[in-house]
């Protein structure tokens, strides 16, 4: 076996391609977007690059078949936010082949050491967590976009690795056909009333607007927990960007208290139930069948993120704006599933609220960390 770097158009497709191998059994896969995936190592295409960097490599057999992938990158602003600093792995995918997988870890550790690093978290992003993020170890289901989906073997090759476990990523489904439970319809009816309330949906026409007010909320809610990272406004438009092809403007909710910025949430339609069958790409025809998925219709929505400044937590607002979102959902007949997905095993109040709504268990993913 014998690594390569991803240097040229050649290798790059020969990293895009080598999922098909490895998951061609596997019914529940969805192979997510090459362009999705090569915007993250795109210097002109990616604002982390602004403040880290990131490399990959693929793993080929003694018959030059690929067998393998994995990158590493650095965070600057936040790889020294850990008690040693920390770089990251990701978008690892492997044989069922424990010396591969051995090879393809050592490879991003050695770059990683060689950059000063002491540890690494993985398999993650280079960019936020909400896109590409953790290991897949319960809930082998078809993943909503965005979302990592691992076989199952991935998880010993990590053990056997010395990975341990950071922190658990919990994903839980609302079902849209039943009602919300009773109580959690009373409180949310109560707040959504109060007159120092009000509540408003995304409009593309005054984007800058709501992203200004998200990044406001998020990074006063969010502010608290370990590792944090303030969220840049060049980030967010750019994730807006990229959202705007399946972004639904009456899935994207705000409540402001006498005006000011207080609660969000992002949810956006499963685009990857229009990419399935798309083998990754995105040329004319497939376009053509994205378009017509999305004509009739996708039946499942994924909640990205949620946030409430600090002051206004525990005060009802994001029940409020579930009911506000329902008022919209539900009429239309469409949408049989909402996705939240993830929450932190350490998010004890976002996990509250899951609860709360009826949500169920869906999904449990892993952030791992390997000290060197």
């Amino acid at each position: 076996m014998k690594i390569v770097p991803v240097k040229d158009k050649k290798s790059k497709q020969e990293f895009l391609n080598v999922v098909e191998s490895i998951y061609q059994n596997d019914k529940n896969w969805i192979r997510p977007l090459d362009n999705d995936i090569e915007k993250v190592f795109d210097v002109n295409s990616n604002p982390f690059f602004k403040h880290g960097q990131c490399t990959r490599w693929i793993l080929k057999d003694n018959n030059n078949k690929t067998i393998g992938r994995v990158a590493a990158f650095i965070n600057e602003k936040k790889a020294h936010n850990y008690e040693v600093p920390t770089g990251g792995m990701g978008f690892f995918e492997c044989i069922n082949n424990k010396e591969a997988a051995l090879l393809l870890f050592d490879t991003a550790k050695n770059w990683l050491q060689e950059k000063g690093m002491k540890a690494m978290e993985g398999p993650i992003n280079f960019g936020e967590n909400d896109t590409f993020w953790g290991l897949l170890v319960e809930g082998f289901t078809p993943p909503s976009y965005g979302m990592n989906y691992h076989l199952p073997y991935y998880q010993q090759f990590f053990v056997d690795y010395g990975f341990i476990t950071a922190y658990e990523q919990l994903t839980n489904h609302i079902n849209l056909t039943i009602p919300f439970p009773a109580r959690f319809t009373k409180i949310a009816n109560w707040v959504a009333a109060k007159p120092d309330y009000s509540f408003e949906h995304f409009k593309k026409a005054n984007a800058e607007k709501y992203i200004n007010d998200l990044m406001e909320i998020y990074n006063d809610g969010w502010q608290d927990f370990e590792n944090f990272v303030p969220i840049k406004k060049e980030t967010l438009t750019e994730s807006f960007k990229q959202m705007e092809v399946i972004m639904d403007e009456n899935l994207i909710w705000f409540a402001y208290a006498n005006g000011e910025p207080a609660a969000f949430v992002v949810i956006i339609p499963d685009a990857n139930q229009m990419i399935r069958g798309l083998n990754g790409k995105l040329g004319l025809l497939e376009k053509l069948k994205f378009a017509y998925k999305r004509w009739i219709g996708v039946k499942r929505m994924r909640a990205i993120v949620m946030g409430t400044k600090t002051k206004f937590q525990k005060l009802g607002l994001e029940s409020a704006l579930f009911i506000k979102l329902g008022e919209y959902v539900l009429p239309k007949n469409q949408y049989v599933e909402l996705e939240l997905s993830w929450v932190g095993d350490f998010n004890e109040k976002m996990i509250a609220i899951h609860e709360a709504t009826g949500a169920t268990f869906g999904k449990r993913h892993l952030t791992m960390r390997k000290g060197f």
